[in-house]
């Protein structure tokens, strides 16, 4: 049985609005659910919890990694389901994904193709964690078929638990942000594939995870900045030098000019990041998280 073999974990914060379709399509696949709620201030832990999913509650929003860490670290299958609260997976996709996992034993994770709401199919073409001959321009051409891939999308993951936990799981030092490459990256360093399945499918809403807002933007762009060169720290590779800080910092001053609030707050975000990873501050320090306790009792 499905329920037996795989449990879709599924982080929220403040994501009402996308939460039950994401559950529904879930529930419909037989898989058991878990909902790591990341302290939202909406209805979610309620959807959640009237679902039928069980939901462990942050007490303080720990990232969307190291939530996941959680989930996983709760759950009792082989597989589990990283799955975006915007993503409705496809009936038989998650049938699909196992039989794969069968026919690709070397595989420590695979995904579905994800498909946006413009139709496009989602493929992720270049990485900074990607060798440089990977890293060309242009789209990525769509596999007609089963694919290994150098990346896959964090938004759906099937992923083998054991392996997980052998690899230490998400870096729990990234608050948002490059959690995924990096977690492809050890993926492949530790000889596991990663496949891309082309019978399964995934419809995602990119971007409405949680609900929009200037603050929120900044503070995605604030993690995005200091994610970046913390992982390439990590893999020796160039930092982003200090000529992108001043772009950024000038494309602030202009979008303010236009009174474009959105965008002056996306770009001071990126420059406030930056400035935070030369200080030597901590995404962890930022959110508060370094010595709080992760979940409510």
């Amino acid at each position: 049985m499905i329920a037996d073999t795989v449990t879709a974990i599924v982080v929220t914060h403040d994501s009402a609005e996308v939460l039950p379709a994401c559950l529904d399509a879930l529930a419909s696949e037989g898989v058991r659910i878990i909902v790591v709620d990341n302290a939202s201030t909406d209805d979610s832990r309620d959807i959640a919890q009237a679902k039928g999913a069980r939901v462990i509650a942050n007490v303080l929003n720990q990232g969307y990694g190291r939530a996941n860490n959680c989930g996983i670290a709760a759950a009792d299958t082989p597989f589990v389901l990283i799955v975006n609260p915007d993503l409705e997976i496809a009936p038989g996709a998650v049938g699909e994904l196992l039989a794969a996992a069968q026919r690709y034993p070397e595989a420590g994770m695979l995904a579905p193709r994800i498909v946006e709401p413009s139709g496009r199919i989602f493929l992720q073409p270049r990485s900074l964690l990607s060798p440089p001959h990977l890293n060309r321009a242009g789209a990525m051409a769509i596999p007609e078929g089963d694919a290994c891939l150098p990346f896959l999308s964090g938004a759906c993951l099937l992923v083998k638990r054991e392996v997980f936990l052998a690899l230490g799981g998400f870096d729990p030092s990234i608050f948002l942000f490059y959690e995924d490459d990096d977690l492809c990256r050890r993926m492949r360093d530790a000889g596991h594939g990663l496949v891309h399945v082309h019978a399964a499918q995934a419809r995602h809403g990119r971007g409405r995870s949680s609900a929009p807002s200037v603050l929120r933007r900044f503070r995605a762009r604030w993690h995005l900045a200091w994610s970046e060169r913390y992982v390439a720290r990590k893999y020796g590779l160039p930092e982003p030098g200090r000529a992108v800080v001043w772009l950024n910092m000038a494309k602030a001053f202009g979008y303010g000019l236009a009174f474009k609030r959105e965008k002056m707050f996306a770009h001071l975000g990126s420059v406030a990041g930056a400035q935070a990873w030369a200080r030597g501050e901590t995404a962890l320090a930022q959110e508060g998280l370094e010595d709080a306790a992760e979940t409510a009792p």
